[in-house]
């Protein structure tokens, strides 16, 4: 008994196991997941000796919303790509990274009928200071017809048709966690036989926390509500965490409990997250564990209208008590629009 419960269980084998218990299931979306779980050993690596070689440091150009294109971006942003297209499951990718969709040429007769969104290096600024980062994916099943190429309608949907999301944490260890709507699972790199290996379990959100992380730099920039939610967490003693890196910062949640939030400022009166590559998928996991997604409108995330590849939200999310304390306070102090 003891030895079948110390047995390592790798992503691969996970997954295989996963499709054979699942009869709908198919050998494409398997061997997608495993192509996802390959490109992030690959920027792993790379994230691992950025100090080494001649990939850290601003690129020189800005992405749609204006941060600065860091060196390792290109480089995860290329690798995911270049994975993603040799299996010929994907019929076609959306990168926070590119302004247009990419369409990936059929393998041989294979006719791919999912597509991936992906913010390929979350984070990414915080490579110089040794700083963990992030990946974040979400899949869809393409709704165009198989026989042609991938189009605009395969991307802009509702998060409530994503098929699976996850999410990779390039820390102290390298952890790939991921949900296909039956739960949320995660595993970490042994870098010993270089595989992903099973080491967290249905993970399950705490319905509360002690964290709560937000940029608080920007505080005065907030809304009324937000900064009375704010001060609310500060009287009640709760940890300000905030890294600066969307991966890190709900990785901690997702297991100590706690609340993320990026509120929409003067500047940016809807919010900075991209809704398709970081909002939706982050919000699948988050619900899948337990926790609850909004905007700072009180719009659940996943229902969003999404009209554009770069359309962006604010966004609070995490455990499901804190998350209906902030719903308490957007409702006390919110101005009414008429």
């Amino acid at each position: 008994m003891n030895q079948m419960q110390d047995k390592i269980v790798t992503l691969d084998e996970f997954i295989i196991k996963s499709e054979k218990e699942n009869p709908n299931s198919s050998g494409s979306f398997t061997r997608l997941l495993r192509d996802i779980g390959i490109a992030a050993k690959i920027v792993n690596r790379e994230v691992n000796r950025a100090g080494l070689v001649n990939i850290l440091g601003v690129a020189g150009s800005t992405n749609t919303t204006g941060d600065e294109v860091q060196k390792l971006d290109i480089f995860a942003n290329n690798k995911f790509i270049e994975t993603l297209s040799y299996s010929g499951e994907v019929c076609g990718i959306a990168s926070e990274e590119n302004q247009e969709i990419i369409e990936v040429k059929p393998v041989g007769k294979k006719k791919a009928q999912y597509v991936v969104v992906m913010d390929p290096l979350d984070g990414s600024s915080n490579i110089d200071v040794n700083v963990s980062v992030g990946t974040i994916f979400g899949i869809f099943k393409r709704k165009s017809s198989p026989d042609g190429p991938v189009q605009m309608e395969d991307f802009l949907r509702k998060g409530t048709e994503m098929v699976a999301a996850g999410y990779v944490l390039y820390g102290t260890s390298t952890l790939l966690v991921y949900s296909t709507g039956k739960g949320v699972n995660g595993f970490t790199l042994d870098p010993s036989i270089g595989e992903f290996c099973l080491s967290h379990r249905d993970i399950k959100m705490p319905a509360a926390g002690n964290y709560y992380s937000v940029n608080q730099g920007y505080y005065l920039k907030f809304d009324l509500e937000m900064r009375r939610y704010i001060d609310h967490c500060s009287d009640l003693n709760y940890r300000l965490r905030y890294i600066g890196s969307m991966v890190s910062d709900i990785h901690r949640i997702m297991f100590q409990g706690g609340i993320f939030l990026y509120p929409n400022t003067r500047k940016y009166p809807k919010g900075k997250l991209r809704l398709l590559y970081e909002c939706f998928p982050m919000a699948y996991i988050i619900e899948q564990a337990g926790g609850t997604a909004l905007t700072c409108k009180l719009e659940r995330i996943m229902d969003l209208e999404i009209f554009t590849l770069h359309q962006t939200s604010s966004i609070a999310m995490g455990s499901k008590d804190m998350v209906r304390d902030m719903k308490e306070f957007v409702e006390r102090y919110g101005a009414v629009i008429q």
